[in-house]
């Protein structure tokens, strides 16, 4: 078999890596990849965002499956293009991807399904959005409609900041077309899980708990990122409430778009905070998170291409899921300067030294081979993951091999999974 993956983080390293574990699979393409994925396959030089070229790469290269890794090119449509060509996608069609391309549009969702999340407002005049800041004060949170490569929500803490949130998006369009439309919501406080699943349309099979770290700093300070670091399972969500919290988020949004007519298949994607009043979901993703797929990927133990294709041929409920008791921990490894300027073409040793330890895999993202060097080519560069009997062995297998990988300029939390150990003492 011959698959494409689009992307060039982390996820899509990780999910060649998978991929290629499945003896069925005689080639792997990715587009455009990085250098992680040009030691499984092959990269091809276009970006994640040309629907054109992608459907006409995968009809020439007669590909048996496309792979998506980040939303954009979901909610553009490529699984419908593909599918008006007979070509298998593994990642929902444009209108549910919308849950994770339009706030507006996956708040009203939660309203109808009966989702618990924050009670929120779409505004689509700047005028309306201020007066009702002014009227609800601060905090509050003010998140531009679209897309906005995770940078457009802002956490208020004063109606001043809210108002000039709103005239970023709105009127100064920092965001571009992403922030013509803006969702004001109430602020929840507590702890974040993220909680993932399968999806074939009507079934679903779920995948463990993990928690993300969004903030650069220790003690998840500073501004937010793509994700410092992650691990699984999240002791706040424990296997015993996976049934119920399925129930609670997962299965209303499947049956309420199967009853629209737009079934959801693919990775469905819920990110919740645990309040004092129970759990709620902040938001969906469409996709494996990033870098949540790395260390649930190094879990999985039932094969990926068997489970992908039962979500697109609608046989899910077939397929038993089954992820390593083990826990995993992935710490990132970036760029100083990420997540706003940083320097690149820092080349990158001790990676061989660090693969090779047993239970241990770095996954590349902002990589690129250059003089068949691996050098830095982005600000998340390296997402180094490890397996543990436990969260502590987890982690300090992980800050173990971390030590052994080196480039200059580099940056890394020292606190991936501290909350997740606080929690069990």
């Amino acid at each position: 078999m011959k698959i494409l993956v689009i992307g060039s983080g982390g996820r899509e390293h990780a999910l060649c890596w998978k991929l290629s574990q499945n003896p069925k699979v005689e080639k792997i393409l990715c587009a455009p990849g990085n250098g992680g994925t040009a030691q499984i396959g092959e990269n091809i030089d276009i970006k994640d965002d040309d629907i054109p070229a992608l459907v006409a790469l995968a009809k020439e290269q007669k590909v048996d499956l496309v792979v998506v890794g980040p939303e954009l090119p979901l909610v553009l449509g490529l699984e419908n293009s593909l599918k008006h060509e007979k070509i298998p996608c593994f990642g929902p069609s444009a209108y549910p991807a919308n849950l994770e391309g339009s706030k507006a549009f996956s708040k009203n969702i939660m309203a109808d399904a009966g989702v618990p999340t924050a009670p929120f407002r779409v505004f689509d005049e700047f005028d309306e959005a201020v007066a009702f800041i002014k009227e609800r004060g601060a905090p509050i949170v003010v998140k531009a409609d679209g897309l906005a490569a995770g940078k457009g929500v802002i956490v208020a803490t004063t109606e001043e900041e809210a108002i000039e949130a709103v005239e970023d998006m709105m009127i100064k369009q920092s965001f571009g077309a992403a922030g013509e439309r803006v969702v004001i919501e109430e602020v929840l406080k507590g702890e974040e899980a993220s909680f993932l699943a399968f999806c074939d349309g009507k079934n679903y099979a779920l995948l463990p708990s993990s928690q993300d770290h969004k903030a650069i700093n220790e003690g998840d300070t500073g501004p937010n990122t793509g994700g410092m670091g992650a691990y699984s399972p999240a002791p706040i969500l424990p296997e015993d409430k996976y049934a119920e919290t399925a129930e609670m988020c997962i299965k209303p949004i499947l049956r309420h778009l199967a009853a629209k007519g737009e079934p959801f298949k693919g990775v469905l994607y819920a990110g919740l905070m645990y309040t004092e009043n129970g759990p709620s979901v902040l938001e969906y993703n469409v996709r494996f998170g990033d870098p949540e797929c790395q260390p649930l990927l190094m879990r999985l133990e039932t094969d990926l291409l068997e489970i992908m294709f039962a979500c697109i041929d609608g046989t899910l409920d077939q397929i038993d899921v089954k992820s390593s008791p083990q826990t995993a921990c992935g710490v990132v490894i970036a760029a100083e300067g990420y997540p706003t300027d940083y320097p690149k073409g820092m080349k990158i040793t001790g990676l061989n030294d660090a693969d090779a330890m047993d239970g241990v895999k770095v996954f590349q993202a902002g990589t690129k081979v250059e003089d068949s060097k691996i050098v830095t080519s982005g600000g998340r560069v390296l997402c180094v993951t490890a397996l543990g009997d436990d969260l502590a062995a987890a982690q300090k297998k992980a800050y173990e091999a971390v030590t052994k990988v080196h480039f200059d300029k580099s940056y890394y939390r020292r606190d991936i999974a501290d909350k997740g150990l606080n929690r069990l003492k």
